[in-house]
Order: C-alpha cells, then structure tokens, then sequence
C-alpha cells in the first residue's frame, strides 16, 4: 500500500513537471524579452556605470555588513530569502500589466553589470570567476519568475473572450513552475554562492 503511495506521488510530481516544461516552452518569447532586456542593461552597467551609483554602493556596503560575521547556514537562508522574495515579487507584481518584470530585470542586470566593472576593476577579469557559479542558477530563476510575471500581466490583453479564465489559468501555471523549477533553482544557487563567500570571503 504504501509502495502504491509513493509510485502514485511520484507519477502526480512527474506530470507536474511536464506541465511546467510545457507552460514554459509555450511562453519562451516573455522569456527571452526579459533576458534581452537584463543584457543590455548589464552591458549599460558594465561599460557606463553612471547611474544611481551613490544607491547602488550604499547598498552594496549594507549588504556586506549585514552578511560579515555569518557561518554557512546564516548565509544560505539570508542569500535564499533575498532572492526568493525578489523572485515572487516580479512574478506576482506582474500582474500590473507586467510593468514591474520589467523595471526589476532592467535593474538587476544594470546592478549586475556595475558590480562586474567594479569588481574586475579591483582584481582584473580572473576575479569573475567567482561570481559565475551561483548564477548559473540564479539568473534563470531571475529570468523565469520575471517572465512569469510579464506573462501575466499580458492576460488582460488576450484576444480570448474570458479573460479571467486565462488569468487563472496563467496564475496557476505560473505557481506551479515556481515551485517546482524556480524553488530548487534558487536553492541550489544560494548553497553556491553562500559556499563559495564563506570558503573564499
């Protein structure tokens, strides 16, 4: 009995999966908006860091004071939440016409590429070796939530006469992939990154 029990939830988590690849492949074109657009506001950041720099380094400096002193496990739910509630954030906020995917990716990418110039500035290019790992996974997470977001924030626009029903729809889907794609993405980049900070400083 119990054996069936897990067979059957594990068959139930399996099609999970497939409805999230498949929402996901269905609205790759948000996907790839919001990653064209964190590019070339990472490039911005990189080759003309000039915007919002007092902000940005204020906050660079918080973040670390807030981080120094902390063990493995402090800095892995610390690294996990931040990036779990930006996450949540741009997807549930998309529902305001996904405005919001928008302005985050643009923002995120601009900090990013600050950092990026910032950093091989002070220790040369071989130094960003230690910021790529964890966003292997960090940055697709980033991506899909904020698409997700976008995503639904096009609802109100679909040519289908019931536009609450695609809403939901979209909602649903988009808290499915959230939980079973972004969530362990996110968890295996804040194991890297809290690693890799605690092991190098």
């Amino acid at each position: 009995m119990r054996k069936k029990l897990i067979n059957r939830e594990g068959e139930k988590k399996g099609r999970s999966y497939v409805k999230c690849w498949q929402y996901l492949e269905k609205n790759k074109i948000y996907f790839l908006i919001i990653s064209l657009i964190f590019l070339i506001s990472l490039i911005i950041g990189f080759f003309f860091p000039v915007f919002l720099v007092d902000i940005i380094e204020k906050f660079l400096k918080e973040l670390v004071e807030k981080t120094t002193g902390m063990n493995f496990f402090q800095l892995l739910i610390f690294i996990f939440q931040n990036n779990l509630l930006t996450a949540f954030v741009g997807l549930l906020f998309g529902i305001f016409l996904g405005l919001f995917p928008l302005l985050l990716s643009s923002l995120n990418g601009y900090v990013l590429g600050f950092v990026f110039e910032r950093t091989v500035k002070v220790g040369g290019y071989g130094v960003l070796w230690r910021i790529f790992p964890h966003g292997i996974f960090e940055l697709p997470a980033l991506i899909i939530s904020l698409g997700l977001g976008l995503r639904l924030g096009m609802s109100i626009f679909s040519r289908k006469k019931d536009i609450k029903k695609e809403f939901l729809y979209n909602l649903e889907s988009s808290l499915r992939v959230f939980l079973f794609i972004v969530l362990p993405l996110l968890l295996a980049a804040a194991i890297i990154e809290s690693a890799l900070i605690f092991l190098l400083g």
